[in-house]
């Protein structure tokens, strides 16, 4: 695979593992197959910029994003951008955009459709765990206890309710 190929490769790991706080410029050169300090100037060579700066840049714009459309807290989004410290979040951000994440949310909130609820966006985003179906164990009925009367008995009086209301 030539250079260009390999940089792709680590740039799309990037694409799409940019949430994840723990990527780091070994993991992303191990996905081109190069030495971290290789990478590093094989990258500015290629993209202009380093792979810190490149995800730094990509992690800002989808925090732009969910400041614009999303009910979050500044905190929550930091953390779901993949920013593991708030000041370090809030520097960049300000040093990219001339704003705070709170000035950038003021100015451009009530543009346009309504915020999104926060539990939406943090389930989207992978904030949450999802719940996993578990399969209950036993034959009881699925609800109340066992001094409750079984479905298989409240069909049979629905059906001798509606037998009385047949005869003449």
């Amino acid at each position: 695979m030539d250079k260009l190929g390999r940089l792709r490769l680590a740039k799309d790991a990037m694409d799409r593992d940019w949430t994840d706080p723990g990527l780091d410029l070994d993991a992303v050169a191990a996905c081109a197959g190069y030495s971290r300090y290789h990478f590093l100037r094989a990258f500015k060579d290629v993209y202009g910029e380093t792979p810190g700066q490149y995800l730094t840049h990509r992690r800002i714009e989808r925090a732009e994003e969910m400041l614009r459309s999303a009910d979050l807290t500044v905190t929550e989004i930091c953390t779901l951008v993949g920013f593991s410290s708030l000041g370090t979040f809030s520097a960049r951000f300000k040093a990219r955009t001339g704003l705070t994440p709170s000035a950038y949310r003021a100015r451009h909130v009530g543009r346009g459709a309504s915020l999104i609820p926060g539990c939406y966006a943090m389930l989207w985003a992978g904030g949450f765990s999802t719940a996993r179906s578990e399969k209950r164990s036993g034959s009881g009925p699925a609800y109340g206890g066992e001094g409750e009367p079984a479905a298989a008995d409240d069909a049979a009086r629905a059906t001798s309710t509606a037998d009385r209301r047949a005869e003449p």
